[in-house]
């Protein structure tokens, strides 16, 4: 096609555009525009950054809120207490001790006396707090917005601080677990406890923690404190004034105190019972008299200061490091269960005060300790550590150490029973010296061949020196502490009348082993320790111990029964059941000492000076009071019988005897070698004479008084004079020597001071000096006969 053709052909297609097809070209040019239109401000748009746009910022806002609470929630759920610790019922730093029936004996700290339940709340209480302190309590959960708001509102009204927007749950999560400074981070911590608690607890469980732990001034913690601190009475005989005036002090216990400001009270309580009409608990008519009552204050010591049994609750206070670490122990809030019985506890602080008043004035001692035991079990039931612990805390029960006497002597001969001895086995009661060391018997009388039953019953020193030597040391001290003798013990011949120097508690849990049929359990007592959700996390389980075999125990027995029925220790005796037990008394009777057992019970008595110095008393006044603690305990008790007594011929030891190869012994003479009966008296002032030159023991000589004569055997001897001269010099162990017998006769002691061999010293056989078969003696030929107790004194 021609140039001049291709021209005239494009002219003639514009030229043949119709109507219709312009039409249609707008509409297209329109789309592109619009289109183009877009596109630009997409442009424009992107020119202005995106994180200044206002949606960005709304997304990131809300984010990070969501984001920065899920971590705050997070960290305070990690600092709080897990699930089983919201059990807590009790306040921590707290410590309370209770008896075996579960009376408190003693608390310390921010504790109650007195856990009431809720049902023992009165219901006026109840909702008295919950209308002061908490007005939607049942209906939110554990957080009150509306209370919050209602409280801020009423305080700006006020231009004062009216209203806490704390709830009752707050409250309760402030108590237990929170400290009291005001911070965020704590305000944080006690919101998200008490959702907690609403959730674990029921509303009458978190009401009634609250109500025993809240405290409400004056040292009152709890409801049950505070009707008793403030008005003197239980929560149960409150009126309705005097239960708005408690519910009225939480918030500010020390403004609104009854006591110190008695119109702030009566101005609190007069809001308290508004609210509680306006709440519809009590009429208008009721709350106008409530609020006419005068405000009557009767104030009494917070009961959480009292103290039962201190004596036995200081004890328990000190053995409690033993049980329990002392992480746990520092962070408190412990319940300790313990095996006190409250009647026991009266009846020997009763014994012990009646004693003191009694005998003490005119036998001169100051003080008194008596210790119970339950020796199947090893419970301590009864402690009284001394005359009064107000002005001196010294517990004599656990504490002081003396001379235990003639009470040691049981386990002389237990030991001796224990090689196979009898107790018809005879000694020779006769002046005698081993390696300078020359003991006495009271009133240095004598009474020739006795057999060892007789002799404890006697309680006669030389022929438990014999035993002891014919048994050996060893032997016979580690019996000692088997049984529950926990001091040290030496080695010396004035170990057989009690040298050594023990406990009460010891030395009477010792004896429980004859009780037991030579059985020891360890003497506590705590039977169980709680944390404060209530958890045990400490329980008795001391397994008994073989420490004498039965038979040799029950022999035992039977000879300390007869120390009882005819001995020293005839003061004793119960009307309705058997007894045995041993007298004691030190030099210059400056320790009387009694430890005596039924089957079901051991208990021990000390009297004495804590200075040491001497008593004009005997063990008989010991015993006596044994008696009056025992008639007590014993009321309502069934009647056991000792076992019997087995058969003596053909016993075989289950210890072997370790004789003391003494380096010199021999047999002194005296003009004085002659048998005497126990009610021989001695009041001549030769007589007095040699008793003040011989440090010798003094076992229940004193007169008896007048209403308990029938009781008193006396023994070796008459009364102590009282105004025997008493000397207080001490002898060294080794102060006597084989070469010096006269310094040894005059310096003999039968108790610690006793002298004694030197310890480089070698001792010599002393079998020839015993009556007994076993340790090669000889013997009266007919002595089986001539000794053997009637019948009806086995």
């Amino acid at each position: 096609m021609s140039p001049g053709n291709q021209y005239k052909n494009e002219e003639s297609t514009d030229e043949s555009l119709s109507p219709t097809k312009v039409g249609k070209a707008s509409q297209v040019f329109g789309r592109v525009a619009h289109v183009s239109s877009g596109i630009v401000k997409i442009f424009t748009s992107r020119e202005k950054p995106f994180y200044r746009r206002f949606w960005f910022w709304a997304v990131l806002t809300v984010g990070s809120g969501v984001v920065g609470t899920k971590y705050i929630v997070t960290s305070i759920d990690k600092t709080l207490p897990d699930k089983s610790e919201l059990q807590a019922v009790v306040r921590e730093q707290t410590l309370t001790i209770k008896a075996a029936d579960g009376e408190i004996l003693q608390q310390q700290g921010e504790a109650t006396r007195e856990q009431l339940k809720i049902t023992q709340i009165p219901d006026t209480l109840k909702k008295a707090f919950i209308a002061s302190e908490d007005r939607r309590f049942t209906e939110h959960n554990g957080i009150d917005p509306q209370g919050i708001a209602r409280a801020g509102l009423n305080n700006l009204r006020s231009q004062n601080v009216v209203e806490g927007g704390s709830t009752i749950t707050q409250q309760l999560a402030r108590i237990l677990f929170l400290k009291q400074e005001k911070t965020i981070w704590r305000k944080l911590k006690e919101v998200r406890l008490a959702q907690k608690l609403e959730k674990e607890f029921t509303k009458d469980q978190i009401l009634e923690r609250y109500l025993n732990l809240v405290y409400l001034g004056s040292g009152a913690y709890g409801v049950a404190d505070a009707a008793w601190v403030y008005f003197s009475k239980p929560v149960d005989q409150l009126t309705l004034a005097e239960a708005a005036t408690i519910a009225g002090l939480a918030p500010a216990p020390s403004l609104y105190s009854p006591a110190q400001n008695p119109e702030a009270a009566k101005q609190r309580r007069n809001l308290v019972l508004q609210r509680m009409r306006e709440d519809g608990i009590i009429t208008a008519a009721e709350s106008q008299a409530a609020a006419q009552e005068p405000l009557v204050v009767k104030t009494s010591l917070p009961k959480r200061l009292q103290v039962e049994s201190p004596y036995f609750t200081s004890y328990v206070q000190q053995e409690l490091p033993k049980y329990v670490p002392a992480d746990v122990l520092a962070a408190g809030g412990l319940t300790v269960e313990t095996t006190l019985e409250l009647k026991w506890q009266q009846a020997a602080e009763a014994a012990v005060t009646k004693v003191l008043q009694n005998q003490g004035r005119w036998e001169n001692f100051k003080q008194a300790a008596l210790v119970a035991i339950e020796p199947r079990s090893g419970e301590i039931k009864a402690m009284v550590g001394g005359k009064d612990f107000s002005t001196n805390q010294f517990n004599r029960v656990t504490q002081a150490k003396r001379q235990p006497g003639s009470t040691f002597k049981g386990f002389v001969y237990a030991a001796a029973i224990a090689t196979g001895k009898s107790p018809y086995d005879t000694y020779l009661d006769a002046p005698f010296v081993v390696d300078g060391y020359e003991p006495k018997n009271y009133g240095e009388k004598f009474r020739g061949m006795m057999n060892m039953r007789d002799a404890l019953t006697r309680s006669v020193n030389i022929v438990a020196l014999k035993v002891l030597l014919d048994v050996g040391f060893e032997p016979t001290i580690k019996l000692a502490h088997d049984m529950g003798i926990k001091s040290k013990l030496n080695r010396h011949y004035s170990l057989a009348l009690g040298s050594n120097e023990v406990n009460l508690l010891e030395l009477t849990s010792a004896y429980g082993s004859f009780a037991t049929q030579g059985l020891h359990v360890e003497p506590h007592g705590i039977r169980r320790i709680l944390n404060r959700q209530g958890q045990v996390i400490w329980s008795a389980d001391f397994k008994s111990q073989r420490a004498l075999d039965a038979d040799s125990a029950a022999i035992m027995t039977w000879m300390l029964r007869n120390v009882v029925v005819e001995g020293t220790g005839a003061a004793a005796q119960l009307d309705n059941r058997p007894v045995a037990g041993k007298t004691g008394t030190s030099d210059e009777a400056r320790d009387l000492w009694f430890i005596g057992y039924i089957p079901q019970v051991v208990a021990g008595v000390w009297l004495g000076n804590d200075n040491n110095r001497p008593t004009y008393g005997a063990s008989g006044s010991a015993a006596y009071t044994w008696h009056e603690f025992m008639e007590k305990v014993t009321e309502g008790m069934p009647v056991e019988k000792f076992p019997e007594r087995p058969k003596l011929e053909g016993r075989k030891g289950t210890i072997k005897a370790e004789p003391v190869k003494s380096k010199k012994f021999r047999n002194s003479s005296s003009d004085n070698n002659e048998e005497v009966s126990s009610s021989d008296s001695d009041d001549s002032s030769s007589s007095r004479r040699r008793r003040r030159n011989s440090y010798q023991q003094q076992e229940d000589n004193s007169e008896t008084p007048r209403r308990r004569r029938r009781y008193q055997a006396q023994e070796d001897s008459s009364d102590t004079p009282r105004r025997q001269r008493r000397s207080r010099t001490g002898e060294n162990e080794s102060s006597a020597t084989a070469t010096e017998p006269s310094r040894s006769r005059r310096n003999s002691r039968q108790t610690g001071s006793d002298s004694a061999a030197p310890r480089n010293s070698q001792p010599a056989s002393t079998g020839n000096n015993s009556g007994s078969s076993g340790s090669g003696g000889t013997s009266t030929p007919s002595w089986r006969d001539r000794l053997r107790p009637k019948s009806s004194s086995q």
